[in-house]
This record gives structure tokens, C-alpha cells and sequence, in this order.
């Protein structure tokens, strides 16, 4: 076994790429026949860079991060369970994503978030301006703990997904045209009057969405005190759901997995192959910085030249 044959299957394995099909590639190209087992002491080596990954040192802030869970179905004790995989996406000082953590529960929950926050700070994070979440109960209090000082963005496409579960699929078309005023707006007095509007409209017969709006309409709201070239950073978990994307590609093939490690070795391949892409800031990337250390005063002054 040479050390390019090697990368060879960590490369295949990287795409996703069955077992079964990496062993008839490597039949074809080199007439050497491999066995399953052989195949995975390969991608085993990967799993002390794995957790000399997960273990590394990170920056003391990040100006925006995404938090976000990803399910899949592991193996234990002979039967299959589904358990949350965290995925944190930072964006650092120089507006470049990096993936700072894959973190394996048995279910997606504030307690858990909480172990996964603490494991960051451990890890030298310190400080982070805005972190954009999906509506977990208790999530934000999560982050209060740990990061007192961190503005927390709820996901407004998470919003969007679980109210239209509540609403009638005959009225879905008209009822999204109306809150797409609200989260669409340009300031926060006008999209709290569309969301006025919208409670005049539909309150009666979907008082659950608009009392779920109103309840969390804190966190919701809280973009709008940006011009629209940050908002579209930060709104959504869209830059997390992307690496979640590519995930599921890794995996589509896959019912379930035999192990934590088997899962997490393909993850972790598959995002060194997604990171390489990650080579250039996001776009607006200084203007975002200016206004961001206007809103959050002295935060940002140790860590960039302005």
C-alpha cells in the first residue's frame, strides 16, 4: 500500500464514494484487489487528525457565527439510533468561514448546545458579536450563559419553515406574500407594521404563527439595525445549512452508520474537501467590519486594524 494509492482512497472516500465503489476503481486502475477492512485502516488514519482538529486552538472572536444540527442514524447496542450532529461555522476577523466543530448527541437540545458553547470557550473563544441559531427552546439562553454579551439572530428561514407547517396549504401563497413584508422590510418600524398587518389578516385563523412571531420577535428582528449588505450574512443559517448540504451529499447513499467514528471520519474529509472553496472573504466583507465595530464599541479594536 504506497502513500499514493492511500490518498487515492481518502480522496474517493472524501466524495462520498461507496466501499464497494472504491474497491472496483482501485481494481480497475491498479489490478489490486482490496478488502473492506483494509479500506477502513486507510480512513482510520484519519481519526487523530480528526481529533487534533477538534481539539485546536481557535481564535479569541468571531464576529458572526452559525449553529446549527444535522440528524443521522448510528448503530448501538446492535440497533440504530438517530443522534444530532452540532455543526458551528464561524466567520473570522478576515470574513472568511471556518468550520469550528463536529460535535456528536443523542438529540438536539439547549443542555446539549450548552456543553458544545462551553467547549468553544475551552477552546479560546472569548468573544462572539452575533450568533445566528434556529428556534430551539432555550438556545439563546444557552449562549447567555457562556457569551453574556453575544447578540443572538434567530434563523428567520427556521421561522418561515415551522409557521407554514401551521398553516393551511390552500392559504400558504397568500399568507407568504403577506409576511414576506414583514422579514423583507426595509427598517424595524416597517416590518413591525407589516407584522401588525399580518396579525389583522391571519391572526384568527393562525393565532399560533403570529403569537410564535411575536414571542420571539426579539431575536428575530435583530438585523434590521444593519444595512441590507450585513443582513444577508447573518439572518439566515443559510452559510451552515450549505456545509450541511454537502454533508448529506456525502452521505445520501448511506442508510446508517456502524459507528460515531465512521460517521464522523467521512464528515470530517468531506469539510476539508468544502474548505478548500473558503479562500476569499465573503462579500462587503470591510463595510460589514465598519458597521460591526460601530454596533459592538471596542469589541473589535484588539483584533483589527481599521
Amino acid at each position: 500500500m504506497t502513500d499514493e494509492l492511500e490518498r487515492k482512497i481518502i480522496a474517493l472516500f472524501a466524495l462520498g464514494t461507496s466501499y464497494q465503489d472504491i474497491r472496483a476503481h482501485i481494481e480497475e486502475l491498479y489490478g489490486i484487489h482490496l478488502s473492506n477492512g483494509t479500506l477502513n485502516a486507510v480512513t482510520d488514519k484519519l481519526l487523530p487528525e480528526l481529533q487534533a482538529w477538534r481539539d485546536r486552538e481557535l481564535d479569541a472572536i468571531y464576529p458572526v457565527m452559525w449553529l446549527d444540527a444535522i440528524h443521522y442514524k448510528i448503530k448501538e447496542n446492535g440497533r440504530y439510533i438517530t443522534k444530532a450532529v452540532y455543526t458551528i461555522l464561524g466567520l473570522n476577523v478576515e470574513g472568511k468561514k471556518e468550520l469550528l466543530g463536529l460535535y456528536l448527541s443523542e438529540y438536539e437540545g439547549a443542555h446539549h448546545w450548552l456543553s458544545v458553547l462551553t467547549d468553544l470557550h475551552n477552546r479560546g473563544v472569548k468573544d462572539i458579536l452575533i450568533a445566528c441559531v434556529d428556534g430551539l427552546k432555550g438556545f439563546p439562553e444557552a449562549i447567555a450563559s457562556i457569551y453574556p454579551r453575544t447578540e443572538v439572530q434567530h434563523c428567520v428561514i427556521h421561522q418561515i419553515r415551522n409557521s407554514l407547517k401551521y398553516v393551511a396549504s390552500k392559504n400558504q401563497k397568500a399568507f407568504m406574500v403577506d409576511l414576506k413584508c414583514v422579514y423583507k422590510a426595509a427598517t424595524l418600524s416597517a416590518a413591525e407594521s407589516a407584522l401588525d398587518e399580518l396579525e389583522a389578516k391571519w391572526g384568527e385563523k393562525y393565532p399560533v404563527v403570529i403569537k410564535s412571531w411575536r414571542n420571539k420577535w426579539e431575536t428575530l428582528s435583530a438585523y434590521f439595525k444593519y444595512p441590507e449588505y450585513v443582513r444577508t450574512a447573518i439572518y439566515t443559517t443559510n452559510a451552515v445549512e450549505a456545509v450541511h448540504r454537502q454533508f448529506r451529499k456525502l452521505t445520501k447513499t448511506k442508510g446508517g452508520f456502524a459507528n460515531e467514528n465512521s460517521l464522523l471520519k467521512l464528515l470530517y474529509a468531506g469539510m476539508l474537501q468544502a474548505s478548500e472553496r473558503w479562500t476569499l472573504p465573503i462579500q462587503n466583507w470591510n463595510l460589514t467590519l465598519s458597521q460591526l465595530s460601530i454596533h459592538f464599541p471596542g469589541r473589535l479594536d484588539d483584533h483589527i486594524d481599521l
